[in-house]
C-alpha cells in the first residue's frame, strides 16, 4: 500500500471537485446499483498518466453540456478492496490505473485504460469524456 502521505493531496484533487469516495467493495456494489450514469476514477500515484487523468476528469466534467449523475473515485494500492471490486465490474478488461468508466445503470458504456491516458495530454482526455457524457448521460 501506498504511504498515506502520498495518496491523501492526490485523493482530494478529485473529493475537493465534488467525487465521492467508493472505500469498500459494498459501496463499490451499491454505487453501481443505482440507476443512471457513474463516472469512476480508478486513481493513481503514476505520475506520467494520472498526471494527466485527473486534470483531464476534471476539465471534462466542468465543460460538458452533459455530465454524470454521479461523481466516484477509488484509488488503487490504497483502497485495495474496493478497487478489486471495480475491477470485477471492469471485465474482461485487465487491471489498469490510473483508468476511467463510465457505468449506466450498472453497465459498464465507457471505459479508457492507462494505455490510452499515456502520452496524452489533459484536453485529449476531457475531450474523449465529453463524447461520451454526450453519448450516455
Amino acid at each position: 500500500m501506498y504511504p498515506e502521505e502520498i495518496v491523501i493531496p492526490m485523493k482530494e484533487e478529485l473529493t475537493e471537485n465534488g467525487f465521492s469516495e467508493l472505500l469498500t467493495p459494498s459501496e463499490v456494489d451499491a454505487q453501481l446499483s443505482k440507476d443512471g450514469t457513474t463516472l469512476l476514477v480508478i486513481n493513481s500515484v503514476c505520475g506520467c498518466s494520472a498526471g494527466t487523468a485527473r486534470p483531464g476528469v476534471l476539465m471534462a466534467v466542468a465543460n460538458g453540456a452533459k455530465k454524470p449523475d454521479y461523481l466516484t473515485t477509488s484509488f488503487a494500492g490504497f483502497d485495495v478492496d474496493a478497487v478489486r471490486k471495480v475491477r470485477e465490474h471492469l471485465m474482461p478488461y485487465p487491471p489498469s490505473s490510473p483508468s476511467i468508466a463510465l457505468f449506466k445503470n450498472g453497465e459498464l458504456v465507457h471505459f479508457i485504460e492507462r494505455h490510452m491516458i499515456e502520452g496524452r495530454s489533459a484536453q485529449m482526455i476531457a475531450h474523449n469524456l465529453i463524447a461520451a457524457f454526450d453519448t450516455y448521460c
